[in-house]
């Protein structure tokens, strides 16, 4: 598998780790998704409003959106788990589709960072990409962590890549329309 591939299966996978997770969070038991727990956030709520902040930033660098570090500071928080699941997936379905758009000699391509006060820092989109993905996954496994203190259990995500995973993905992966970025054999 190429480095292209790779990144296009990477974005489905945040698209599917994303839907799991969030279907666990849309499960909370009143007062669980805001409550104070121990994590580098201060709730689940808090880190996902965070990722989803920084996912904006990094599209906008990716997309050559103009909109800056301001998309990240202007980022208005979601209270309402379910109001940030449909923005999640938005901008889950628009990292798909900008991988799907790359070609391999995009992801040498430089595209300006907009830093604040350290300046504007141009960046390999390859380069990108591998920090946006690091980055949700290092924040999902601490939303993960914290339904561990709640009335819901953690759902498994890292079945996504691997054939011998698809009877335990398939379903969710044809619903999400993803049949086409992943390994699945029927």
């Amino acid at each position: 598998m190429d480095l292209l591939n790779h990144f296009r299966r990477m974005a489905a996978n945040n698209l599917w780790s994303n839907d799991r997770l969030y279907r666990a969070v849309l499960q909370l038991e009143p007062g669980e998704f805001e409550a104070e727990r121990i994590s580098f956030f201060p709730s689940i709520k808090a880190t996902l409003n965070h990722i989803l902040a920084v996912d904006y930033l990094y599209l906008d660098f990716l997309e050559e959106g103009g909109v800056g570090a301001a998309a990240y500071d202007e980022f208005l928080l979601f209270d309402e788990a379910d109001a940030l699941f449909g923005k999640r997936t938005e901008a889950d379905r628009r990292l798909i589709a900008f991988c799907d758009c790359l070609s391999e000699e995009d992801l040498e391509r430089s595209v300006v960072t907009d830093r604040r006060e350290d300046g504007m820092i141009p960046e390999r989109i390859g380069d990108l990409l591998a920090h946006l993905f690091i980055h949700d996954i290092h924040h999902r496994g601490q939303v993960h962590a914290m339904l561990s203190g709640t009335s819901v259990k953690p759902p498994q995500l890292d079945e996504f890549f691997l054939d011998y995973d698809v009877k335990l993905r398939k379903a969710e992966v044809e619903r999400l329309g993803l049949d086409d970025q992943t390994n699945a054999t029927s």
